[in-house]
């Protein structure tokens, strides 16, 4: 083929592919005409898609997005159901949804927390210089001016725990310098006697609930108080009724013994003291039936009491906000000492007798020394009101009890908490260290059950399950052979080893 005659060739090619290219622009341009007259498809003349401005648009929701996540993080919402509740309905959204838990809740009200932007939290921090003002007020301490035995009684208890806290320390240097492998052989010996604790004995104690008991300085008998308004003594390990003790008329809330009740103390004496709810606090003999002596002077419900380790003094808390000191050789009130911002509600003397540690419903708990009446402590992390609280016999750990079903472990040399056990199901009632040397923990609780946790390392070596009512009292016997528990179904039990 020559030159020519391809020249010719190419150009009837170009005009028959021209020709096809001619014919499916029109084919398409009628269909997206005939498109667009049926409706099916939109097109306004001079739209056009940025692919750039829409993936920078993209950047920017993802970007808002981790931001919002990052506050969401930031926020802090407290534990509490009642208050996510509360301010779920502040903010006008719903307080509970279908199939919603505690926690979902609580991660709705964070998510919606963050979603409400700056001017919220802007508005959060100008409500906190008020927060801020009740929190230094709820932390204030107020002082009465005490009496002329105040001073007579502070420097009595100097001279009285001095010499206590010398000794102290002295057989802790020496329990230093044994062995770790014999303590450790020790604390596993006492761990297997523990776990091998059942129910020996059970008795009806009273017609309504039994909300305390404690057993004898010499381990032989049981004090137990209840809202009848009547406390019993029993015997150990019989759990024979010995006496009732009548003079109450109204709920006993607590009973204790003298130090030295049973002891070194004749049964004539006061060997114990007891509290009701109507503000009456009542001194008895091992001997009568009838109180030798009323301490009065409260006017509103006293929750608690304990006996200095003397015998000499007598703690008491009082729903009135304040707890006081009872001198009973003067027979006189030396201390009336305020500082929570709610009802005072339990209180436990240290073994030295230099310090007391009081808690409150306001959640908070104080340590307080006797020889200068100043608040050396503030105990601040409890979420609900402290029930109970008590020394360890080491002298510087405090364990409480909340309402928050948790109890806490405070070391007073550090002023702070050291550890916080998830102990119950429900609000804790009473905790109680070993007495001889503080190397078990025994707590009760609403949840039915008391339970052992060991120390060091506070793990659970056993739970006291047997009560068909809340568990109110709990004490441990001195030779530590007995543990002893109170309840709402109207019994207490006595829990030893097999």
């Amino acid at each position: 083929m020559s030159d020519d005659e391809d020249i010719r060739y190419i150009k009837r090619q170009k005009v028959h592919y021209g020709s096809l290219e001619s014919q499916v622009k029109s084919s398409t341009e009628e269909s997206i005409k005939a498109g667009i007259q049926s409706g099916n498809i939109n097109i306004f003349e001079g739209d056009h898609f940025d692919l750039e401005e829409h993936v920078n648009a993209q950047r920017e929701e993802m970007l808002a997005e981790f931001e919002r996540r990052k506050r969401a993080r930031q926020i802090l919402v407290s534990t509490d159901d009642s208050e996510v509740k509360v301010k779920l309905r502040e903010l006008g959204e719903p307080i509970c949804l279908f199939g919603e838990g505690p926690a979902d809740r609580r991660e709705r009200l964070r998510q919606l927390l963050a979603s409400l932007g700056e001017e919220h939290f802007a508005k959060e921090k100008k409500e906190d210089p008020v927060k801020a003002e009740e929190k230094k007020y709820e932390q204030k301490t107020w002082y009465h001016q005490g009496p002329q035995g105040l001073k007579k009684a502070r420097y009595w208890l100097a001279e009285y725990s001095l010499p206590r806290a010398e000794t102290r320390l002295e057989a802790a240097r020496k329990y230093k310098q044994i062995p770790e492998s014999q303590k450790n052989a020790k604390r596993q010996e006492l761990h297997r006697f523990l776990r091998s604790i059942s129910n020996q004995c059970s008795q009806i104690g009273d017609t309504r609930p039994i909300s305390s008991c404690q057993i004898s300085p010499d381990g032989k008998i049981l004090a137990t108080s209840s809202w009848s308004g009547l406390c019993k003594l029993w015997s150990v390990p019989d759990c024979e009724p010995i006496r009732t003790l009548r003079g109450h008329n109204h709920n006993v809330g607590n009973i204790v013994f003298h130090p030295e009740a049973t002891l070194s103390l004749e049964g004539s004496a006061c060997c114990l003291a007891s509290c009701a709810a109507d503000g009456s606090v009542k001194l008895w003999s091992l001997e009568s039936d009838e109180p030798v002596a009323d301490i009065e002077g409260h006017g509103n419900r006293v929750s608690q009491i304990a006996y200095h380790p003397s015998g000499r003094f007598l703690g008491t808390t009082c729903h009135d906000c304040s707890w006081r000191l009872w001198d009973l050789e003067a027979q006189d009130e030396i201390l009336h000492q305020e500082g929570h911002s709610k009802a005072v509600y339990c209180l436990a003397f240290q073994c030295d007798g230099s310090l007391v540690t009081t808690g409150g419903l306001d959640s908070f708990g104080r340590v307080w020394d006797l020889r200068s009446g100043r608040c050396i402590m503030f105990m601040e992390g409890h979420l609900k009101g402290i029930l109970s609280v008590d020394f360890s016999p080491n002298g510087y750990h405090i364990a409480s009890g909340s309402e928050d079903n948790t109890v806490k472990i405070w070391d007073v040399r550090q002023r702070k908490c050291v550890y916080t056990i998830p102990a119950h199901g429900s609000l804790v009632s009473r905790v109680k260290f070993q007495k001889e040397n503080g190397n078990f923990l025994v707590t009760s609780s609403y949840d039915n059950t008391a339970k052992v946790w060991a120390h060091p390392g506070w793990a659970p070596l056993i739970t006291l399950a047997g009560h068909e009512g809340k568990v109110m009292g709990v004490d441990i016997s001195p030779n530590n052979q007995y543990i002893v528990t109170s309840s709402w179904d109207r019994t207490f039990k006595l829990w030893a080893a097999e």
